[in-house]
């Protein structure tokens, strides 16, 4: 590697002092030489640098900056992005969140070469990894990292050796993940349990899952289905459980987190807060 490229240092903490980003931190720990451009896309001094070092390759993987054509054409293997999705499938910012949202129970990771388009380059090569039910976006992203980062160093060899042969996109079956909004996390109870559930584990640790309780936000933090019948968005108390109707399903609220307050149990919830039988979330 002749070259590490980074976004600049940015405004982090409570002191909102500078600090580099991982890739900076881990470039300096193995003495890489780094560079951190504000724009690559009209920066001459940048082109010029880059197109000195002749690179046959150019990996790329969550740079958030659009590639220019210039550096597109530069190396005779391309650009070689990593994305956390098994193209076509999840093209976008956020594949890892979608996917689990939308109750996937396999997913993967792809080195494509980047084109001029969002996530439509030919595909190199493509690895596949279960999720499991328990797994959140929190947890399933580093699984993803660690078989990708291996996928990579697989990819730049068969490109080197011949061996990697390109392979276009059936476009389609292509889906999206855009890049999430804090309204995405809103509960609809017109959904199932079991997708409210697949919601809640895909968009952590935001924007999460909320509704509201009495006016006020009410973040839900764990659930688990429940079989009883009650109408959607209504609640049910039995002794220290709460639960809530969906469609044609209902869900059990483990954790909640009232507005202004911490993590708490059900159980907890229901001895400070006194909900009642018959009251609605999300009104």
């Amino acid at each position: 590697m002749a070259l590490v490229v980074t976004q600049p240092d940015r405004p982090r903490g409570r002191g909102l002092a500078l600090a580099p980003s991982p890739v900076k931190e881990s470039a300096l720990a193995l003495q890489l030489p780094v560079i951190q451009p504000e724009s690559i896309k009209n920066n001459d001094e940048f082109r010029v640098q880059l197109t000195a070092l002749q690179p046959k390759a150019i990996v790329v993987v969550g740079y958030g900056r659009i590639i220019p054509r210039w550096m597109i054409d530069l190396p005779r293997f391309g650009n070689i992005n990593l994305h956390a999705s098994l193209l076509p499938k999840y093209r976008g910012a956020a594949p890892i969140q979608w996917a689990i949202a939308r109750g996937e129970t396999v997913t993967g990771v792809t080195t494509m070469r980047i084109d001029a388009g969002l996530d439509t380059g030919d595909i190199l090569r493509q690895k596949e990894i279960p999720i499991d039910p328990a797994d959140t976006a929190e947890t399933l992203a580093p699984k993803l990292a660690a078989i990708g980062a291996d996928l990579m160093v697989e990819t730049l060899r068969g490109l080197e050796a011949g061996t990697v042969m390109a392979q276009s996109q059936d476009h389609s079956k292509a889906t999206l993940a855009p890049i999430l909004k804090k309204e995405d996390g809103r509960i609809d109870f017109q959904l199932s349990a079991r997708e409210i559930g697949d919601r809640l584990r895909g968009f952590q640790p935001w924007p999460g899952a909320f509704t509201t309780f009495r006016g006020k936000n009410l973040h839900i933090w764990n659930t688990a289905v429940s079989q009883h019948s009650i109408p959607r968005g209504e609640l049910l108390l039995e002794g220290d459980h709460l639960i809530v109707g969906c469609e044609a399903s209902s869900l059990e609220l483990l954790e909640v987190q009232p507005e202004g307050k911490k993590h708490m149990a059900a159980r907890d919830f229901i001895h400070g807060y006194r909900p009642r039988t018959g009251d609605k979330l999300g009104l």
